[in-house]
């Protein structure tokens, strides 16, 4: 049951740098490519009814490593506290900008929000990147599961390396999807800057897949980073077929490999420690009862099916290419009240 909870949680990863790795290529991508208030606006919009349903995959990943693994979580989570704070922030500011960058017309009070977007987007990739390269990685942990020495020891080369390697990931995989989402000149600049920056962008996760292998890597750990690589061949073959479509499915094939290379070269710790490897946090000492695993598979069952079927119709229900032709005129609330209107009534 343990090993089978360690699978569900890199499973739920998986789908939160699937789905939300497209929704920060985007917010990087939003200065890039959008080059009128039109363009920016359908760029936002391609992921407008998606994103925040794309978070609930962090939600329910976190959630179920502090269920089913607590030591884990409580190890982890300790550690990064100064990542996972810029990470939290950085979510937190994508979604207000969102939500407000429409409510007053004016450009810069859209740049200020634009601004926002892309540096919690950035942040964001960066973090999340650091926070599971650090769980793979391990952590200074002495024999009670506490982090020990400096505040900071979670940023390390190898971990920026995975910091990169996931913005990088995101920012191609944003282009694709963009180039699959829209019609037009930012379709057609989205496809170009794809096939432009990915040999560069996708070369640090490589470069993360391969270092984890040569550490800790099995056969078929090996074979998952192969997969990778072929995958991320055949993206860019498809692109320039302009076959979007195929393109995006790839890159979902680019991540689903490199989560299983990464979690199996970790398997069986969920958290090493690089003080002592017998101090590490492994699936059987760090995990619950069997009887909180058993209620935990019964409820997952039952509500896995609801979650995936209602996230699938949204995307079906929004599936269709977006252009500067379906963005209506600005319209915000008029102002209202005494300010609003001279002594005669008149509005100022």
């Amino acid at each position: 049951m343990e090993t089978f909870w360690f699978c569900v949680i890199a499973l739920l990863w998986l789908g939160y740098l699937f789905l939300e790795g497209f929704d920060f290529g985007v917010g990087m991508l939003l200065p890039v490519l959008g080059r009128s208030e039109a363009e920016r606006r359908v760029l936002i919009n391609t992921i407008g009814p998606v994103w925040d349903g794309n978070e609930v995959w962090l939600l329910v990943a976190v959630g179920a490593t502090f269920a089913a693994f607590p030591a884990w979580y409580a190890a982890l989570l300790s550690s990064v506290y100064l990542p996972l704070t810029l990470f939290l922030l950085a979510l937190i500011g994508r979604g207000v900008a969102f939500e407000y960058r429409g409510k007053v017309d004016s450009a810069r009070w859209r740049r200020v929000w634009d601004a926002v977007i892309v540096a919690g987007s950035w942040t964001a990739a960066l973090s999340v990147g650091l926070l599971i390269s650090a769980t793979v990685f391990g952590m200074p942990l002495d024999a009670l599961g506490d982090r020990v020495g400096s505040p900071f020891a979670a940023i390390r080369v190898e971990t920026l390396l995975g910091a990169v390697a996931v913005a990088g990931y995101a920012f191609v995989h944003g282009a694709v999807f963009l180039s699959l989402k829209t019609e037009g000149g930012v379709r057609d600049r989205a496809r170009a800057l794809a096939l432009k920056v990915a040999p560069f962008a996708l070369l640090p996760l490589l470069v993360l897949l391969l270092t984890v292998q040569l550490r800790s890597g099995s056969t078929w750990t090996w074979g998952a980073s192969i997969v990778v690589a072929l995958a991320a061949l055949g993206a860019y073959g498809r692109l320039v077929l302009r076959r979007e479509g195929q393109a995006f499915a790839l890159m979902g094939v680019v991540v689903a490999g490199a989560v299983a290379a990464l979690f199996g070269a970790l398997y069986p710790d969920v958290l090493p420690s690089t003080v002592d490897p017998a101090w590490s946090l492994t699936v059987a000492n760090a995990a619950s009862s069997p009887y909180t695993l058993t209620v935990m598979t019964w409820v997952a069952a039952f509500g896995t099916p609801a979650v995936l079927v209602y996230q699938g119709w949204t995307y079906w229900v929004f599936r269709k290419r977006v252009g500067t032709r379906h963005i209506p005129a600005v319209s915000v609330p008029p102002a209202s009240g005494p300010s609003a209107s001279g002594p005669s009534g008149q509005t100022r």
